[in-house]
């Protein structure tokens, strides 16, 4: 269903400094400078992802872990199209329905009502389906008495559940998921877990980031283990979880002890 063939994605980190004719004519003349501009421009450029391949088979529940910058969001968003990698390819068989950045596509001006048909539109849902599945979306999210309040009023948690409960109007092919468990209160977050089990136990395909090893552990089949870009390893959830932790357990007490 999803192939990830030797994938790798540079990024420029914006530290070099601007660039003049006068300054490169100096530079010429000057071999230290130039010298010194080549090395800039090396500790310029950042890999966040390095040659990464692996196969997620129909019907499968991948969780991606990884201490921050290990590559996941960025991972996620190469699979859905939204970047294009520098190297390698990614080949996809079915719809996805991306939630990476949840209210991305929100206008804060508009309020919970519009938003809901224009979030809608750029997920490529047709006005008639979103009238038709109006009352459901507002009902999932909770947020009924706040409809015509402009989201510039709303707090990060309101938004992400209007968000949620429109990516998830439908079940997609493939659902490529980014800490979206953690959104909104206690009550919401078991929605949101007990709304994407639904979609699992239908057969949807599901790459899934989190730093919470509990939902990798209950939600997923397999795990990817990210760390610098690349891949350390990939396995049974259990077994990948459990190294993981201790890794993660041994840092942490080895940074107190220098403290």
């Amino acid at each position: 269903m999803i192939n990830v063939n030797n994938v790798s994605m540079r990024f420029n980190l914006g530290i070099e400094k601007g660039f003049s004719i006068k300054q490169g004519f100096i530079n010429f003349f000057d071999p230290k400078k130039h010298k010194n501009r080549k090395e800039l421009k090396k500790r310029n450029t950042f890999w966040a992802l390095q040659d990464i391949s692996f196969q997620v088979k129909k019907g499968e529940v991948i969780g991606l872990i990884g201490s921050n910058g290990a590559g996941k969001s960025t991972l996620l968003k190469v699979v859905s199209g939204v970047m294009k990698p520098t190297k390698g390819s990614v080949e996809v068989n079915g719809v996805i329905s991306p939630m990476i950045e949840l209210g991305a596509g929100f206008d804060d001006e508009l309020t919970a009502r519009e938003n809901i048909f224009l979030n809608g539109a750029i997920l490529g849902y047709q006005k008639e389906f979103l009238e038709k599945r109006f009352d459901e979306i507002v009902e999932f999210s909770e947020l009924k008495d706040f409809l015509d309040v402009p989201i510039k009023n709303f707090s990060s948690g309101m938004v992400a559940k209007l968000a949620f409960s429109i990516a998830t109007i439908v079940d997609p092919e493939i659902l490529i998921v980014d800490e979206i468990l953690s959104v909104g209160d206690i009550k919401f977050q078991e929605k949101s877990k007990n709304k994407m089990l639904e979609m699992i136990r239908g057969g949807t395909t599901v790459l899934y980031v989190s730093h919470s090893i509990e939902s990798i552990r209950e939600l997923c089949d397999r795990v990817i283990w990210l760390e610098h870009g690349k891949i350390i390893k990939i396995g049974k959830t259990k077994e990948i979880c459990n190294e993981y932790y201790k890794k993660q357990m041994g840092r942490e007490y080895k940074e107190k002890g220098k403290a």
